[in-house]
């Protein structure tokens, strides 16, 4: 599948109701929420058609489709990607890869162990390589590799350009033990993800140099350290070609070469067909496609799908009459047209028939979906509008809109830090509350978006604003323009004399009743373009933008103009959010939930908070046209990607426009092109609403923070995001993510993550929907490849199931 909002460079995610009635607060039971201890969940199992080593054949070549060239085969620069991850998968040691369960999990490949060894005074872990464990020059791997790589990653040498050395700032020094298969790590502070350093590990010989480890690496690995080696990268053809390594101390490679291939999206079907590839990333089309052929190639019967398929008998005997007919023109058209969609059902059914020949593998990705809310400015920096429009998605909704078709279990995603099934998963959606539009409706009220709001004057004008200004300026151009009337008319008065008096009077009337008729006009045209928001209107009929709720649909009515009446008063709803913060920690299993700090009393409340009951919903349920506030409608801006690969997102996107539709959020959808989706917009920060991805991980103190941590202003007045393109963060976040990451007891630290995470869906920036689905079109002959889930490949087991599948079917057609 594509990964169309996946950012890049990255490592790798309600049942609650808070209630004030005559000023008493009441927490009903957290029904459905787990205790202390980690929800019991399961992972998808992966789905790679697994078989023993020995009904593996040794020999042939595997061709693997990807996105696109790696532009670097650095893993830690900003540039690396997808394809980056998985060629140096095969070629470099990964000393912790996850297992199927998303736990980092010790390679006997490069470690006979690691440990912490020490807690006081400082941390120290004792790493013990291999024996056996030797780099493609024939080098053993050794306590060197590890100083060049920390030296590198430290942060401290700024010629060396990574894109990120979390965890290696925390090392004072690295030692050699009693030889070099031993390596002492002393860490200046605690540091509970050490698991996740070294890996991928790269030889000194790139590490050691800012020149090798910058350009070096980027198009070439010479001395590498796996199953496989690097052959050669071919930019033009847009391969990368790697063969077994001869140097490989562990189970030999059963592939001779591992090719990996660039092949778009949109190719891949006819790659599948021609031959080209063995395996591949594919969409819902895709597999619907094999589906169809392997169900085709089993009932012997004709093609009930592709082209000519809808063509009914009326149509063809028409389409047959118009080609033998005597207007030789219309014939000549009829004939060439019928020839052109012959040779389509011929081509597809030759390609359906290729298609036979591969299974679709299926399992979840590590990676989950998410509505990300802007707050940095605009109505989504209000914490209640943005609450609002999470409690108005129906995530199962949209978790059985992509996954139900495709056979996989629809549960929405409960966690921002873990996925179902990982070590740590908790439910923490109940910070935040279920689905409910009359506490969505309510919500909005208390931040002031009304029915009538869109035509009102804005209350916080001030004398001397710009508005008033302008007003004043056009107010006397009018009194001029009248008095050059009154001028011109009192001349023509006095040549036309010849006029009666009741003329006179006549006539003035009747020019009265015309100035009032034209000022009324003028009158109802500002009230409508208030109303309706003519310059949103006008910018959704250009090409890419549809305002969801401005759609003149039939019998919509005009919008409800009497004033929302809201009962709660601010400083109730200001108690009203802290307690919630409290809620968050009870959720969350937060011993110290009762306490609450100074930076949660800000104005407005604390993220988490709900509308109390009594206060009037802004309009029923199905609200007539979006609300509006001082003047303005409640319009956001949604953008999503445009390209083929994004249909999927582009739906969810439709599903969750209708659901705000609902509670009266107008919508802005613009598609933009993919290249640009993320670095334009998403980072930039020019939306309002985005549907985007974020990868999992086994280290959620070290991948997470960066993503949620409160944007800081930068000394040009920018803020200074990382990757919390959301810009929603709190300083008590932050915390809890510094406390768990240095924390060395694992369940005390997967703990502080549960309250991070019930904290995070508090400030409702992002909202998790469900994991993505991972879709791969395998050679049906190919074993222990396909959808592996949370687990990292073992590369040297990928291979065919007999010695005749050798090189089929990618080898039919070259």
């Amino acid at each position: 599948m594509s990964h169309v909002g996946v950012p890049r460079g990255t490592v790798r995610k309600r049942r609650s109701l808070a209630l004030l009635t005559a000023g008493v607060l009441t927490i009903p039971a957290l029904a459905g929420c787990s205790s202390d201890s980690e929800e019991t969940s399961r992972a998808v199992p992966q789905d790679i058609a697994p078989a023993a080593r020995d009904r593996v054949a040794d020999g042939s070549t595997v061709n693997w489709a990807v996105d696109a060239m790696p532009t670097t085969l650095n893993a830690f620069q900003a540039d690396a990607d997808t394809a980056t991850t998985k060629i140096t998968g095969a070629l470099l040691p990964t000393l912790f890869p996850m297992d199927a369960a998303g736990h980092p999990k010790l390679n006997p490949d490069y470690l006979e162990s690691a440990k912490i060894i020490e807690r006081e005074p400082k941390q120290v872990v004792l790493y013990k390589l291999n024996q056996q464990a030797v780099w493609s020059d024939g080098r053993e791997i050794g306590a060197p590799d590890f100083v060049a790589q920390w030296r590198a990653l430290s942060g401290k040498d700024s010629a060396f350009w990574t894109a990120r050395n979390a965890g290696y700032e925390r090392i004072e020094k690295i030692e050699r033990g009693s030889d070099d298969l031993q390596v002492r790590v002393t860490f200046a502070k605690p540091y509970a993800d050490w698991r996740s350093l070294f890996s991928p590990l790269y030889p000194k010989e790139i590490t050691g140099s800012p020149d090798t480890f910058n350009d070096g690496a980027r198009t070439a690995l010479k001395n590498t350290a796996g199953p496989f080696q690097l052959k050669g990268v071919d930019k033009a053809k847009g391969i990368v070609t790697l063969v077994r390594s001869p140097r490989w101390w562990g189970e030999k490679a059963k592939l001779d070469s591992l090719v990996f291939r660039v092949v778009a999206p949109k190719d891949r079907t006819k790659a599948l067909a021609d031959g080209t590839v063995h395996v591949t990333d594919i969409d819902a089309a895709t597999a619907n496609r094999i589906a169809l052929a392997l169900r085709d190639g089993s009932n012997g019967q004709p093609l009930t799908h592709g082209p000519g398929a809808d063509l009914t008998p009326a149509a063809a005997l028409r389409s047959w009459a118009l080609a033998h007919g005597s207007d030789e023109k219309q014939a000549e058209i009829a004939q060439a047209a019928r020839e052109a969609n012959r040779k389509a059902v011929v081509a597809y059914g030759a390609e359906q028939k290729a298609l036979r020949g591969y299974a679709v593998r299926k399992s979840l990705e590590p990676a989950y979906t998410q509505l990300a809310l802007n707050g940095e400015s605009g109505p989504l920096a209000d914490d209640r509008v943005r609450r609002a429009v999470a409690r108005a998605l129906d995530r199962q909704e949209l978790a059985e809109t992509v996954l139900k078709p495709l056979g996989l279990p629809a549960k929405p995603l409960g966690s921002h830090l873990a996925l179902a099934g990982q070590p740590g998963y908790k439910d923490g959606s109940g910070a935040l509350g279920d689905q409910n539009t009359k506490e969505a409706q309510a919500l909005l009220a208390d931040a002031g978006w009304t029915q009538g709001g869109a035509a009102e004057k804005p209350k916080d004008t001030k004398a001397g604003s710009e508005a008033e200004k302008k007003d004043a300026e056009k107010e006397g151009e009018e009194k001029k323009a009248g008095t050059a009337e009154k001028s011109e008319k009192a001349d023509a008065d006095e040549k036309k004399t010849d006029k009666t008096e009741a003329e006179e009077k006549a006539e003035e009337k009747a020019e009265e009743k015309a100035d009032k008729d034209t000022d009324a006009d003028k009158d109802a045209d500002k009230a409508d373009r208030a109303a309706a928001g003519s310059d949103e209107s006008a910018a959704s009929r250009a090409e890419g933008l549809y305002i969801v709720g401005q759609d003149d649909k039939p019998g919509a009515g005009p919008a409800r103009s009497a004033a929302t009446h809201v009962l709660a008063p601010s400083r109730d709803a200001a108690a009203q959010s802290i307690a919630l913060l409290r809620q968050a920690g009870a959720v969350s299993g937060d011993s110290a939930a009762a306490k609450v700090t100074a930076q949660d009393k800000q104005p407005g409340g604390a993220a988490g908070a709900y509308a109390p009951v009594g206060t009037a919903a802004p309009a029923p349920a199905s609200v007539k046209g979006p609300l509006g506030k001082d003047g303005k409608t409640l319009t956001l801006r949604f953008v999503l990607p445009a390209g083929p690969g994004s249909q999927s997102l582009r739906g969810v996107g439709d599903r969750i426009a209708a659901m705000l539709e609902k509670i009266g959020i107008g919508t802005e959808i613009t598609k933009v092109p993919d290249e640009s989706y993320f670095k334009d917009h998403i980072a930039s920060g020019d939306y309002d609403l985005a549907l985007y991805s974020w990868p999992a991980t086994a280290y959620p103190a070290t991948d997470g923070r960066p993503i949620y941590a409160k944007p800081e202003p930068a000394t040009d007045g920018s803020l200074l995001v990382e990757q919390n393109y959301t810009r929603v963060g709190t300083d008590h976040i932050d915390q809890l993510f510094d406390q768990a990451v240095a924390e060395l007891d694992e369940k005390a630290s997967r703990e502080l993550m549960k309250q991070a995470d019930a904290r995070i869906w508090a400030a409702a920036g992002s909202i998790p929907l469900f994991q993505r689905p991972q879709l791969v079109a395998v050679d049906k002959k190919l074993s222990n490849v396909g959808a592996f889930g949370f687990a990292a490949p073992r590369y040297q087991d990928i291979g065919f199931t007999d010695r005749q599948a050798a090189g089929s079917p990618a080898d039919r057609k070259k």
